[in-house]
């Protein structure tokens, strides 16, 4: 090694921003010394591929070990790869060997007079082979943190001067990699808090009202529900017929959550095309597919420590279930594109206006999906199962509508609370607000003016129950 040429390689370190880059910087700025067989990094992150790793029956802790991230060198045979990061240690358990030593002490280690026949050897043939002279271990440290080791295999022997410049070496990769993660950190609560502020923009702009109106025995009934419910974390599934207020469930169970203070998202899941599920749901990283000019996380990862709200939950592609299934279990998921697991803690609250066990048992839903997500079942009754909350209901929609429209206020008499009474309401609480917000554009009293209502039904099947399960 020629130890004038150190000050140079840190640099090009200092340039990079990434992690992945930093240490492909490193191996690759070593390797240039045409002696140094093979350069590596490895980096301390949780244990992966503890089932099929060749070092798990010497590894003492699966929870974490070395992964192999960067090599590079300079092999006899010229056909040889060693830039690739898999083989036989592309894992080394933390403590065992001379690598897993250093990982787990924290000191350097330096042997210039490699013999094939030594105990600690791992392949004699290799060493004979490359003539290796010399391997050098140094710990990556920042703040008392051991990040990870630089490795050198070397067919000369270092001096004192060559493994003290190794040393600062691995201290300026050490701090340029704590600053990328810092950078990476930043970046992703940066965009976090993007992806959080254009979901509560959405909610502010669609004026959705948080409140439940009605006082009859069977919204009572779903009030007592919630209230039972929403102070847990177990996931609940809410049925109903569509415009019968699941949303307006969900959000009432988020808000008597200890979650209410982080954000209830959304995800309408009828309207994500097939082949977006899984970056909808999970994210991705950049170039993972076409169009995925940058990392961008899912709305698991945007709901982290608040609720998610699955609305028309039956839609999800079968493809897609198992996955689902397995964050609702564990917590954890990858975005698409990325090995990494990630962990999250959210609270899924799934609606549908299908009968999903009998999606389960046709075979177009998974059964143990199903089971999953109906921890805890409620049931919106329609409102023609509830009428004595429409006067309430219409006259709140009402009031509304003259806010909104900027008009004086409009009252129900009793002839249109009877009209209203009657009328059967295939489209439910969602029908009723558009009808109401339509007779206020139209009169122009101070009364309401109704009309028709079939006429302005939102179903097509109007005047006739919808076809839902009891």
């Amino acid at each position: 090694m020629i130890v004038e040429d150190f000050p140079d390689l840190m640099l090009t370190i200092a340039a990079e921003r990434e992690p992945e880059a930093i240490m492909n910087a490193m191996v690759r700025g070593i390797a240039q010394f045409r002696d140094v067989v093979l350069s590596r990094v490895w980096i301390i992150a949780p244990g992966d591929i503890c089932a099929e790793c060749p070092m798990r029956p010497e590894c003492p802790d699966q929870t974490r070990c070395l992964h192999l991230c960067a090599s590079a060198g300079n092999p006899a045979d010229p056909e040889r790869n060693y830039s690739k990061t898999t083989g036989r240690f592309r894992r080394f358990p933390i403590g065992v060997r001379k690598i897993g030593q250093v990982a787990a002490t924290g000191k350097s280690l330096i042997f210039t007079e490699v013999k094939p026949e030594s105990e600690w050897v791992s392949d004699p043939g290799w060493i004979v082979e490359e003539d290796v002279q010399t391997v050098a271990a140094q710990p990556l440290i920042y703040s008392g943190e051991v990040l990870g080791v630089l490795a050198v295999f070397d067919r000369k022997r270092l001096n004192e001067a060559e493994f003290r410049w190794l040393r600062i070496f691995a201290d300026h990769g050490a701090i340029a990699l704590a600053n990328a993660r810092a950078f990476e950190q930043i970046e992703e609560l940066r965009r976090k808090l993007e992806e959080e502020n254009e979901y509560l923009r959405e909610e502010v702009e669609s004026g959705t009202s948080s409140e439940i109106v009605g006082s009859s025995p069977a919204l009572r009934h779903v009030l007592d529900q919630i209230s039972l419910v929403g102070p847990t974390d177990a996931t609940v599934l809410i049925q109903g017929e569509s415009g019968s207020g699941k949303e307006l469930v969900a959000r009432a169970i988020h808000e008597c959550s200890s979650r209410k203070g982080r954000p209830m998202v959304k995800v309408n899941c009828g309207a994500i095309p097939e082949t977006l599920f899984e970056s909808e749901f999970f994210g991705h990283v950049r170039g993972s597919f076409t169009g995925a000019l940058r990392d961008r996380m899912g709305r698991f990862e945007t709901a982290d420590g608040g609720t998610l709200f699955l609305d028309e939950v039956s839609e999800i592609p079968l493809a897609l279930q198992p996955k689902l299934l397995r964050v609702l279990q564990e917590g954890t998921f990858e975005r698409v594109g990325e090995e990494r697991a990630r962990k999250v803690s959210v609270r899924v609250v799934a609606a549908t206006n299908r009968d999903l066990r009998r999606e389960a048992e046709a075979g177009r839903f998974r059964s143990d999906l199903y089971f999953r997500l109906s921890v805890f079942p409620i049931f919106v009754p329609p409102l023609r199962d509830r009428r004595e909350d429409i006067p309430t209901l219409a006259q709140n929609f009402a009031d509304a509508s003259c806010r909104k429209l900027k008009r004086r206020p409009l009252k129900l008499t009793p002839s249109d609370t009877q009209r209203l009474q009657s009328y059967d309401w295939p489209g439910n609480v969602r029908e009723l607000q558009h009808v109401i917000e339509r007779a206020a554009i139209l009169s122009k009293g101070r009364s309401v003016e109704l009309g028709s209502l079939e006429a302005h039904s939102d179903c097509p099947n109007a005047g006739s129950r919808a076809n839902y399960y009891a």
